[in-house]
């Protein structure tokens, strides 16, 4: 069993003065909560410790397999849990810093050390003597009466692990296996750096003139000519008082809602779609190869296709699951979102002319303008009532209404960036969850989006004492410009609540083994916590704790509140499909029962894929795939429709709060039981657990504006 405290430390010389110096992730981590010493790591040591810890664990698994004992839960099943800690730390600490920072180092370090993990992993997965261990004691599982019901789970989902992950195989197939699983981490690894790259690239940017930027907010403008300022001055130049957009959200996106300069609209509509395609960061064939090689996978492990390979440890069960869904919603929404199409075409031609035909780049400007007539709502009359340092406390606050958490600032803690922050999570015992990491705004390299992810997840030892998880929430918001303050629109609040529940997923685990632990759920279970924090975005008991405006200070008016919630429901079509979009793409390559050629259409098979979902007709040189970063190398392949999955989860569950009071303390202590158990039980009985009943998608249907909500 190797812990943080591992007395074999591994030392290195050091560059300067001639001293040996101990890598400080292998060495006890004393700062406090066992937290990363990210104030004494250097770049080398990641990938040292990468190599220690492989070695390491390979040391473990030998102790293992070469054991005379015969083979039983705790040393073989609870002991592989448990090889590869080290190891684990080192990874984590270097993958999610290699994400936040874009560093170029980190980035080809990554790139090294991937291999190396593929292998290692490989290696744990076709050791034959291992898997014969652990098939002894699945075989005698129903003789294993003194067995925990956390540790029937962990035995039934090694031995399933392994067997999904080749144990099974034999002879050439192994190593076969083996070299599929390696090219695959180095495509997956080679999409995502293609993604980032692409996205900073000083090709994908538009400066424009004070005459360009009629209808854009003058918070958007200032944003915009800061980053100009500041990209000049990067490159030598003297400010020209222009303004700078990118493709990142928080220029994005307002751009494309509030500009009324259509043909920036679409110059900027069709960088961000084409992006991944041709030229250094050009990922097609990326893509082809690894639709390609997950395919090959499936097919030497006996399946039609790779979604029913993948689905098989998930609450869909397999592809028709999936379709089932999706197409229940297709059904559903698609003569709504034809009607708000045409809405807002209509409304458009109102302006524009009678020939005006709404495209892509059309959508977010004209819906918006409608919205505000319809409902006299923008997302900018929102957003003086949601100050970051406020909506921080708001956000935090709700885990204290819900689950007695509280958040101290800890300064003591290291962080990896100037803009990070850590917290102590105190539970309602007194006693410390974990740690919270926070890094808030945008910065040239950090990857687009908005994630959370964890440095260590939460364990218990022999004795039961809890390791504390150390967990970390990402966003892009704008930096703030002087003296103003940082201002979010109900989007990124959104955003920031859904990220947040993910993190208490993390915070609130009460598993024993890594495993189960926290986050480590099938696929189309992990978004429930997290979309289930987005309901309270519209709950004005919730938002009177924080939301005031920064000037007057007074709180967020219902009849706001009110327009928000049918403006969402407005776009809550065309928003379904759009997601369905992505779902059917997602399926359609994880379906194919042959492998894609070469020469294949990326766009003809899009095309193909989306009709069933078409919103607008196909754009030229506009695509998805090629920056689909979910399903080729984020780990959503032929999970996409997760989201979805949860959302009807998520709706059902928050029906239970809006029947029974938001913040009522029995059904919150209820879904807190749900978070702690992680994947110690199986999701649906958990689910059952705290509902009393399995989901259906009416609660979803009301929320949206689908069908009406049922009279109390």
């Amino acid at each position: 069993m190797t812990t943080i405290a591992a007395t074999a430390l591994m030392t290195f010389v050091a560059e300067s003065k001639g001293e040996t110096r101990a890598n400080p992730l292998l060495q006890p981590w004393t700062a406090p909560h066992a937290s990363v010493p990210f104030d004494k790591i250097t770049p080398a040591d990641y990938e040292d410790a990468i190599i220690e810890g492989i070695n390491r664990q390979k040391q473990e698994i030998a102790a293992i397999v070469n054991q005379r004992s015969v083979p039983t839960f705790e040393n073989t099943i609870a002991a592989l849990d448990r090889s590869g800690r080290d190891l684990d730390l080192a990874t984590l600490a270097l993958s999610n810093l290699e994400h936040a920072n874009g560093d170029t180092v980190l980035m080809n370090m990554m790139t090294r050390v991937t291999p190396l993990l593929s292998q290692m992993e490989a290696d744990i997965m076709l050791n034959e003597r291992l898997f014969d261990r652990i098939k002894q004691v699945y075989d005698r599982r129903d003789q294993l009466t003194d067995l925990t019901p956390e540790q029937m789970r962990l035995l039934t989902e090694t031995y399933r692990s392994f067997a999904n992950n080749g144990a099974m195989l034999k002879g050439d197939d192994r190593e076969k296996y083996r070299k599929l699983m390696s090219e695959l981490s180095d495509l997956n690894v080679k999409f995502a750096q293609n993604v980032t790259n692409e996205m900073k690239s000083s090709a994908n940017r538009i400066f424009i003139t004070e005459a360009e930027t009629a209808g854009l907010p003058e918070s958007i403008k200032e944003a915009a000519r800061e980053e100009a300022r500041e990209a000049m001055l990067a490159e030598g130049k003297m400010y020209d008082g222009s303004y700078l957009f990118t493709l990142f959200m928080p220029s994005y996106s307002p751009f494309m809602k509030y500009s009324s300069n259509r043909p920036l609209r679409e110059k900027l509509y069709r960088m961000y779609n084409s992006r991944n395609q041709g030229g250094e960061f050009d990922n097609t064939q990326v893509l082809k190869d690894i639709a390609n090689v997950r395919l090959e996978v499936a097919q030497l492990l006996g399946k039609k296709n790779f979604a029913e390979y993948q689905l098989q440890s998930t609450m869909a069960a397999n592809p028709e699951g999936v379709y089932s869904l999706l197409n229940q919603l297709r059904e559903a929404y698609t003569a709504p979102m034809k009607a708000e199409i045409a809405e807002i075409e209509e409304f458009a031609r109102k302006t524009e002319g009678p020939d005006f035909k709404l495209m892509p780049w059309d959508y977010s400007y004209w819906a918006d303008k409608l919205k505000n007539e319809r409902y006299a709502f923008n997302d900018e009359d929102m957003k003086p009532y949601f100050e970051l340092n406020n909506t921080i406390d708001g956000v935090f606050g709700l885990a204290t209404r819900l689950y007695g958490y509280t958040f101290k600032p800890n300064k003591d803690i290291p962080v990896y960036h100037p803009d990070a922050a850590a917290y102590d999570v105190v539970g309602p015992d007194g006693k410390v969850l974990g740690v919270l990491y926070t890094d808030f705004y945008y910065r040239p390299g950090k990857a687009p989006g908005a994630w959370m992810t964890e440095f260590r997840t939460e364990t218990k030892d022999d004795e039961g004492n809890r390791t504390v998880p150390l967990i970390s929430i990402v966003m892009n918001f704008s930096k703030p410009v002087g003296d103003k303050p940082v201002l979010l629109t109900p989007y990124e609040v959104e955003t920031f609540l859904h990220e947040f529940g993910h993190a208490l997923h993390g915070l609130s685990s009460e598993a024993t083994y890594q495993s189960l632990s926290g986050t480590n759920v099938y696929h189309d279970f992990v978004e429930l916590p997290s979309q289930f924090n987005e309901n309270f975005l519209t709950q004005k008991k919730f938002l009177d704790t924080f939301a005031k405006h920064y000037q007057t200070g007074k709180k967020m008016p219902q009849s706001l509140i009110d327009r928000f919630i049918k403006a969402s429901q407005f776009g809550a079509a065309y928003a379904c499909m759009r997601q369905l979009n992505f779902g059917f793409l997602d399926m359609a390559y994880h379906t194919q029962e042959e492998p894609m050629r070469a020469s294949a259409s990326i766009a003809d098979f899009e095309n193909k894929a989306l009709e069933p979902v078409r919103i607008f007709d196909m754009v030229e040189g506009s695509l998805i795939s090629p920056s689909f970063a979910h399903i080729f190398s984020g780990g959503y392949a032929s999970g996409y429709y997760g989201y979805k999955w949860a959302e009807v989860l998520d709706a059902d569950a928050f029906a239970a709060f809006k029947e029974n009071g938001i913040f009522d303390k029995n059904t919150a202590e209820k879904f807190r039981k749900l978070l702690q158990a992680g994947g110690t039980v199986d999701p649906m009985e958990l689910y059952v657990q705290f509902r009393g009943k399995q989901p259906t998608v009416d609660a979803l249907l009301e929320r949206d504006g689908i069908k009406p909500a049922k009279k109390k």
